[in-house]
């Protein structure tokens, strides 16, 4: 039997293109559910839900709370993850500001924005966690639950996501936030089917 080749660490330049891509696919997600006014998980929802009850600008309010969680990671996970971390949360705080400039989505179905944008952001997702990054918050808990104990990041991500949802109920419109939970759940499926234990060594 031929044996198994060890796994070759991404470069550089792989990792800042990498970044680049899932930033991008997250952020582009992140700006059709606020167009849909459809909420998400993690620090992204809390960050819609002060967004939806002051006004205050979403990249804004997603940066500042991610914040707090960068002393974990850097204490738990490393300087290179919380490095990754940080830049991968300040370009989708740049981009999900850029992309109304750029595209505007009109009498679009929230359902559809569910499926299709849920996708963008869990692909988006995947990218940054096979190259050692997150967006913050939760993102990092969860990485970290499953490299030290096992815990399938996209099961707990997606409870925890879900009861962010759920928070929504008295600001969005029944049918917004069951769309959103379905996003939620796509987002979290492409997570959990690509991004497990044994299946990929990021490095």
């Amino acid at each position: 039997m031929p044996a198994i080749p060890h796994a070759v660490p991404h470069n550089l330049l792989e990792d800042i293109l990498a970044i680049l891509t899932g930033t991008l696919l997250v952020s582009l997600g992140v700006a059709m559910f606020k167009q849909a006014g459809l909420f998400t998980g993690g620090t992204a929802g809390l960050a819609f839900l002060i967004h939806y009850i002051s006004g205050i600008n979403f990249g804004i309010v997603f940066f500042a709370i991610n914040l707090p969680f960068y002393w974990f990671a850097w204490q738990r996970m490393g300087w290179q993850f919380t490095l990754k971390t940080f830049c991968s949360v300040a370009l989708v705080s740049a981009f999900s500001s850029l992309h109304p400039q750029m595209i505007h989505l009109s009498d679009i179905t929230p359902f559809y924005v569910a499926i299709i944008g849920g996708s963008l952001m869990g692909v988006g997702f995947i990218v940054l966690f096979r190259h050692q990054a997150s967006l913050g918050g939760i993102n990092i808990l969860t990485l970290y639950l499953q490299d030290k104990h096992g815990i399938r990041a996209g099961k707990l991500q997606m409870g925890m996501d879900i009861g962010i949802v759920l928070a929504s109920y008295f600001i969005v419109s029944p049918i917004a936030m069951i769309a959103s939970v379905l996003g939620a759940i796509v987002l979290n499926l492409a997570i959990m089917l690509n991004h497990r234990p044994g299946r990929y060594l990021a490095v």
